[in-house]
């Protein structure tokens, strides 16, 4: 079984562009790979789980949501960093899916898929719905500064709150 990190895509790995439709609008937040690659160190793959409701609103099209997932794969793989997998949640932000965050199915399909042990994992997002997909799925989390704040929230406070993604990886490896 393997460890993963699970990561929220918009206003994780890349700048939240808000219904992102276009591979050319990618931008990284800063850090993101040199985390990824201390990440990769210790044994973690990685999962992309994003809700996308622009596709319910006929704002953003399946075919972008894979370029631009086609996109991180390549950038990312020039850095030596692969994902082993993208889920994504075309539901309304009004659905209650299964698979829309803060509902564990995204983590669930892909611990199946990719054999993961949950326990062992981790779910990082900048919103309190991702710290709460991951309780539900089983994962422990750390919420990234800058959307939510774990106290103004209806939902359990994640294992960390850090200002960025390189001060997450570096909380992970000191735990785990």
């Amino acid at each position: 079984m393997h460890k993963a990190i699970f990561f929220d895509r918009d206003g994780t790995l890349i700048f939240d562009k808000v219904y992102l439709n276009d591979p050319d609008h990618v931008e990284y937040l800063p850090g993101v790979f040199t985390a990824l690659r201390n990440l990769k160190k210790a044994g973690y793959i990685f999962i992309v789980v994003t809700n996308q409701s622009g596709v319910a609103r006929g704002i953003v099209d399946l075919k972008n949501i894979e370029l631009i997932h086609e996109k991180l794969r390549f950038d990312f793989a020039k850095n030596d960093i692969e994902f082993a997998g993208f889920y994504f949640a075309p539901h309304s932000v009004e659905s209650n899916h299964h698979t829309r965050k803060p509902n564990p199915g995204m983590l669930e399909i892909a611990s199946k898929d990719h054999a993961i042990d949950l326990s062992k994992s981790w779910m990082v997002g900048d919103r309190m719905t991702d710290v709460e997909a991951g309780r539900r799925a089983g994962t422990r989390s750390v919420l990234l500064a800058g959307v939510d704040h774990p106290e103004k929230s209806q939902f359990e406070k994640p294992e960390a709150f850090v200002p960025d993604l390189l001060a997450a990886a570096e909380f992970i490896l000191e735990v785990s």
